[in-house]
């Protein structure tokens, strides 16, 4: 399991790596075909600061030998904002005086039919909070059940589930699971995740294990930027990554870096900010290490930002977003669990995607694959 690869790698040994890094270092690491992590820490050290355009230029040679000029669409719905974890900076934390909204079957497939209007989108990210006494797999299979109608590609980002439970679903059609470490600086992980099921912090960081071992076809991953300091946040899921690409080898890897954004629990504000330039950085120090990531940005990011880092690195996106259950038909006005930034419809995305020279894809996974594993 990584936490045991995790208890070998100091975090503030890791730090002070990164910020010795020199000149020479990110030179070394630009000029290399495969980079290794030490490489990712060059490049994504204030030395490389200088270099961000030399960055720019290899990212965007890497993407477009590898994903050409194509980028992936996809939405997300939320099922439910009903939620048992305390998290200090989520909207949904279960001390927040709020109503709480769990979709029924029918309301489910009204949110289906209405995203359908919105753009020819196949691909559906179905998210919810952690309660998985009303909203579990029974609950996530049902609702996959109703999807699969509607889209080809189906993927879930709900709490951890065990081995056993990722196979289950991914016989009622999930294709891939979405799981956002939030840090992983073990020691100060209990300060932001006080209590609930996601508190436990081996539980969490092994999830990624367990959808392996269950067969999962893509697995994203991320850190929630605005915890703890993001170079060496973003260092750790890079060595999970490696990690999971030699043991998971067939499996297909994402990975995004939300920075925080407001939310209804406005008493948390950011311990780390990280600008724009900070923010590109970082995208193209993941695609030199990974030429084969799938690098995704979501409506957190501005639309000028977004249309930017499409041709320099950025894979896949998210358009026309709605951070409440059932924002797109049964509950407009509910409460969100963050505000979006890039407001754009997902046709003006589409059409300013294509101004740039980029081609949006709706569709990347056929019905035809969705079939059971074979034990």
């Amino acid at each position: 399991m990584f936490s045991d690869e995790l208890e070998k790698i100091s975090w503030d040994d890791t730090t002070r790596k990164i910020l010795s890094k020199t000149d020479a270092d990110v030179r070394r690491a630009l000029n290399r075909e495969h980079c290794d992590v030490e490489d990712f820490m060059a490049l994504i050290s204030p030395a490389a600061a200088p270099y961000l355009e030399t960055m720019a230029k290899l990212s965007r040679k890497y993407t477009q030998e590898r994903f050409g000029n194509t980028i992936s669409m996809f939405v997300p719905l939320y099922l439910t904002n009903s939620c048992t974890n305390g998290c200090v900076y989520c909207g949904f934390h279960a001390s927040n005086p709020m109503k709480r909204t769990i979709l029924t079957e029918e309301e489910m497939v009204n949110e289906y039919k209405a995203i359908k209007k919105l753009a020819p989108f196949e691909n559906l990210l179905l998210v919810t909070g952690e309660n998985p006494a009303k909203a579990g797999v029974p609950y996530l299979a049902r609702a996959l059940d109703l999807a699969k109608p509607y889209f080809s590609n189906l993927k879930i980002e709900v709490m951890p589930l065990s081995t056993e439970e990722y196979e289950e679903l991914t016989h009622h059609g999930m294709n891939g699971v979405i799981c956002f470490q939030e840090t992983y600086n073990r020691a100060n992980y209990k300060i932001y995740h006080p209590r609930g099921m996601k508190s436990n912090f081996e539980w969490r960081v092994n999830g990624f294990d367990r959808m392996g071992q269950a067969g999962v076809h893509s697995i994203g991953m991320g850190v929630l930027i605005g915890l703890e300091d993001w170079r060496t946040d973003v260092t750790m899921m890079a060595y999970h990554l490696r990690y999971l690409q030699k043991h998971y080898w067939k499996t297909k890897y994402s990975v995004n870096f939300p920075r925080m954004r407001p939310s209804e629990n406005g008493g948390f504000q950011p311990n780390v900010v990280m600008s724009d330039r900070e923010l590109a950085q970082l995208t193209f120090a993941m695609r030199i290490f990974d030429h084969d990531v799938d690098i995704s940005y979501s409506t957190r990011e501005s639309a000028e930002f977004r249309d930017h880092m499409a041709t320099l690195g950025v894979t896949t996106m998210s358009a026309e977003s709605k951070t409440e259950p059932g924002g797109y038909y049964s509950y407009p006005q509910t409460l969100e669990q963050f505000h979006v930034s890039d407001e754009r419809t997902a046709m003006e995305v589409w059409k300013a995607l294509q101004r740039l020279g980029r081609e949006p894809v709706w569709k990347d996974w056929d019905a035809s694959f969705d079939v059971p594993n074979k034990k």
